[in-house]
């Protein structure tokens, strides 16, 4: 399988495509393709029993499709945890490198640098990294854009994405932290919220993919 395949299936399954169908647009937003470009490949992935696509609600993918994505995302995401740990690298720039590393990763590696880790659970971003050789399903959280002014949250995790990554770190807001959600501005306008250290204001875009537990 081509890496563009396997950027896609990654990208599908993050937005949770492996219980929901997911729209288009979302995954040229994600990839930074064009909607053609997107077309093209989605149909790729249909005739290879990968993805299925239903007309104006988008794919999902299938059994076969969530198996691949698993064994995809466990490598990227075991590479995340050690060049964090192990590397000095902050949350927002390890995507690139372990995206790099994740494509010659075989499975013997891959257990291997699993062992040596310490079997971590959780990638920088929050993300579940799936045991070997087993399917798994995204823990399911509502975006920081669901929940109405006055709701006190809990960062849980943000979507695997290095533009939304460089944001958060820009506005200084990171992983577990818990906030209350102080305002909502209209017409999908900014978010405000606040704790006891600061106050910060996210962008309805960026809060759309920054997913939350209520407290």
């Amino acid at each position: 399988m081509t890496p563009n395949r396997e950027d896609y299936l990654k990208l599908i399954f993050e937005l949770g495509g492996d219980e929901n169908k997911i729209n288009n647009k979302h995954i040229v937003s994600g990839l930074n393709v064009s909607a053609a470009s997107v077309s093209e490949m989605i149909s790729k992935l249909v005739k290879e029993g990968l993805v299925q696509h239903s007309p104006y609600q988008g794919v999902q993918l299938t059994e076969l499709g969530l198996t691949k994505a698993s064994t995809l995302i466990r490598k990227h995401r075991l590479w995340e945890v050690f060049l964090v740990e192990h590397l000095n690298y902050s949350w927002n720039e390890v995507h690139n490198d372990a995206e790099v590393l994740e494509h010659v990763t075989s499975e013997t590696l891959a257990d291997r640098l699993s062992h040596y880790l310490g079997n971590p659970q959780f990638c920088p971003h929050g993300g579940v990294i799936p045991e070997a050789n087993q399917p798994v399903h995204e823990e399911k959280h509502q975006t920081l854009a669901d929940y109405p002014a006055g709701t006190k949250i809990r960062i849980a995790r943000v979507l695997d994405e290095k533009e939304l990554l460089d944001y958060l770190v820009s506005i200084n807001l990171n992983i577990h932290e818990t906030f209350m959600i102080e305002e909502i501005a209209a017409y999908e306008g900014p978010i405000t919220i606040k704790n006891t250290d600061k106050t910060l204001v996210v962008s309805y875009k960026a809060a759309s993919t920054i997913f939350v537990d209520p407290l």
